[in-house]
């Protein structure tokens, strides 16, 4: 799947509104992880270097369609400006005279961040005078927001239906990795699935069951399928209307031969806090009472020796409660196993991608992606509302040959 991107149109000195995913955790209206605006930079650089006028949209968390003071832009606007090395003017809105004003005032090589397109409800709803507002702002529309690629709100769709829309190279990257994943795997190819529930996962895991050679279950979720094979699991959290389909899919791996394999042994505590009881014990022997916080030692080396004979690996979901020191050592060793592979390795966003950052380990890995809900969306192979607007590369080519042949 290849789309068209901001490197396949002219942008010099044109005004670009550029789509990004800066819904980045605020504490106090400090950011406290910035990874999702790094990983935008290398458009915003792109374009700096080709002198455009830079129009820059996000979201930030869910005011509901009302201003919301704490959910302001303003931190953003000044930890990009530190990112790019430039000034980054912010205004208060993100459609209407005062941000007509701000983008009248733009020059070249200039970077100016709208205010929180979600303090409007015509955001989410799709208006289309909402979108007709924000493209007339610029010249050119890029989408760099893969982490929203599967909401068809107006700052993702309604924009491209005003402007000529082409993608950015962090919605390029995330399309090419998680495409290739799908489509042309190098093998052994493994698929890792942890995070807290089955019911986040299906689809994924009917898809990747079908595409990789071993699929690896972890986390909460684990529960679910110990229970479909008879075992007590206390008091973790179960998903009784799961187990039918977890059967379901242990019935298919079986049946076409891949390796599914599940936790032999687990941590266990009374409680999920700090400083909980918490104690080691095979699957067969969780007490009433306890419940399952992380993959055990055995299993973690199970799971590492499968995984280090592999040339692709697709993680998505923690293998146990890792905000939590003593229910962290399964993703850290498994992150770790990562790390060290000469492998293509593609780790899905969300929880997973905080706990690879988190470890410092995000450099190490081929990609990390921007998008929980989208990536898992990619991969169940549904057309995503802000990636189906692209135009595909093979129209410009088509295009170029077309135009060839009548000079001819």
């Amino acid at each position: 799947m290849q789309k068209l991107t901001v490197r396949d149109i002219p942008v010099q000195g044109k005004r670009v509104l550029v789509r990004v995913d800066f819904n980045v955790p605020l504490q106090n209206g400090v950011i406290a992880d910035d990874s999702r605006i790094r990983a935008a930079l290398p458009t915003l650089t792109y374009l700096l270097k080709q002198h455009a006028r830079i129009i820059v949209c996000s979201h930030l968390g869910q005011p509901n369609g009302a201003v919301d003071e704490k959910q302001r832009l303003a931190p953003v606007a000044q930890r990009l400006g530190k990112l790019l090395g430039l000034p980054v003017c912010y205004v208060r809105d993100c459609v209407g005279p005062e941000v007509e004003q701000a983008v009248a005032c733009l020059k070249e090589g200039e970077v100016l961040l709208l205010e929180n397109l979600r303090f409007h409800v015509e955001e989410e709803k799709n208006d289309p005078a909402f979108a007709r507002a924000l493209a007339s702002l610029a010249d050119v529309y890029v989408d760099d927001a893969f982490g929203a690629a599967h909401r068809a709100h107006a700052s993702i769709v309604g924009v491209a239906q005003y402007l000529p829309c082409v993608a950015g190279l962090l919605m390029e990257r995330e399309i090419d990795y998680l495409s290739r994943i799908l489509e042309s795997p190098e093998r052994p190819f493994a698929a890792v699935l942890g995070g807290a529930k089955v019911g986040d996962k299906i689809g994924v895991l009917d898809r990747l069951v079908e595409k990789a050679d071993a699929v690896l279950i972890g986390g909460g979720m684990a529960a679910t399928f110990l229970k479909a094979q008879g075992h007590g699991i206390g008091k973790s959290l179960l998903e009784p209307d799961r187990i039918s389909y977890v059967s379901g899919v242990l019935a298919k791996a079986s049946q076409l031969g891949k390796a599914l394999l599940l936790p032999t042994d687990v941590v266990i505590t009374t409680e999920i806090k700090s400083g909980a009881p918490s104690r080691v014990v095979p699957v067969q022997q969780i007490p009433d009472g306890w419940l399952i916080a992380d993959i055990g030692p055995d299993t973690t080396k199970r799971f590492t020796q499968e995984l280090r004979g592999c040339r692709t690996v697709m993680w998505n979901g923690p293998m146990g409660i890792f905000e939590i020191r003593a229910f962290a050592q399964g993703t850290k060793a498994l992150a770790e196993t990562l790390a060290s592979l000469k492998a293509t390795t593609v780790v899905g966003g969300g929880s997973t991608a905080e706990a690879v950052e988190a470890l410092g380990l995000t450099d190490k890995m081929s990609h990390v992606s921007t998008g929980g809900g989208a990536s898992l969306e990619f991969l169940q192979g549904k057309a995503l509302p802000g990636v189906a607007v692209l135009k595909d590369k093979a129209l410009l080519s088509g295009a170029r040959q077309a135009s060839a042949g009548g000079r001819r």
